[in-house]
């Protein structure tokens, strides 16, 4: 049964910072629904935290999104609870609230992410798919983010695999109908149907806001102990989530890509800034997961 008190605070239009401090001096978001405005007043908040904590149909409006929840069996887990996985933890700026779709336990293994460009080369998705497919059999899960392109090619070639399963991180909401692109709908049908698991940081009813993107990057990275980036442009997304890896003390991995595309302009530069050049699957597990 979904916790009210999570789902009221998941839902604050207050940063993500300050939900982890909140949850860090008040234990549980239960006990942050009992302040009262003068308790509130004695913490060093905004005018705008504030409010939001106080506005009480904020906590009377929430039958919709919990018969929503309970229907389609989604988790709402804070970075309090038990089931939050340690390896995000470590993170800088971890997510306060996770919702997760599907089997949890998936975030608790070794996992791969494999990123690169939307605009994604016939050998790209074909590279994605059968490198996806051949870590899977190893029982190594994948970690992508359901756009087109290589992610969609990555979900994919881990749903070929009879042993591997996949994790697909949002960003937008989980519910069915805020999945996007909308052309990946039937891969995360999929998903869901093998025993894989879908996770956003953001409330249900979140559209796809360009500036979610980059922040659910993190994620992918963050849930993974190993990068594998596959075509990227020089100004590409996939190349924020290698920074997001770097920082997290992550091993990255390039497939080298033809020097005569635009796609290989970002991952070439990476090879020659130092990271790791990937020619098989050899190349992952030389390096324990």
């Amino acid at each position: 049964m979904v916790n009210v008190y999570d789902l009221w605070f998941s839902n604050l239009q207050i940063s993500n910072m300050n939900k982890i401090k909140l949850l860090n001096k008040f234990e549980n978001s239960q006990n942050i629904w009992n302040l009262k405005k003068e308790e509130l007043d004695k913490i060093d908040i905004s005018e705008k935290v504030l409010n939001e904590i106080l506005d009480y149909n904020k906590k009377i409006n929430l039958e919709k999104y919990i018969n929503y929840i309970e229907k389609k069996q989604i988790k709402l887990i804070s970075f309090k609870s038990k089931e939050y996985p340690n390896i995000l933890k470590n993170i800088i700026g971890f997510p306060a609230y996770l919702y997760i779709r599907g089997n949890i336990e998936n975030l608790y293994d070794d996992n791969l992410a494999i990123v690169g460009s939307r605009t994604a080369t016939e050998y790209g998705k074909y590279v994605a798919r059968k490198i996806a497919k051949e870590v899977a059999d190893k029982n190594v899960n994948i970690v992508s983010g359901l756009a087109i392109g290589i992610d969609k090619y990555a979900h994919l070639g881990a749903l070929d695999s009879k042993y591997g399963k996949t994790i697909a991180i949002l960003g937008t909401g989980v519910s069915d109908e805020e999945i996007y692109p909308y052309q990946n709908k039937k891969v995360f049908e999929r998903i869901l149907e093998n025993n894989g698991t879908v996770v956003s940081e953001f409330k249900l009813g979140t559209k796809p806001e360009k500036y979610n993107f980059p922040l659910r990057n993190r994620i992918i990275s963050g849930l993974s102990k190993k990068l594998l980036v596959i075509e990227a442009k020089e100004k590409s997304g996939s190349l924020i989530t290698v920074d997001y890896a770097l920082e997290q003390g992550k091993d990255v991995f390039v497939v080298p890509g033809n020097i005569t595309s635009n796609n290989s302009i970002g991952t070439n530069k990476l090879i020659k800034e130092g990271a790791s050049i990937f020619t098989n699957v050899d190349d992952l597990f030389c390096l324990k997961f």
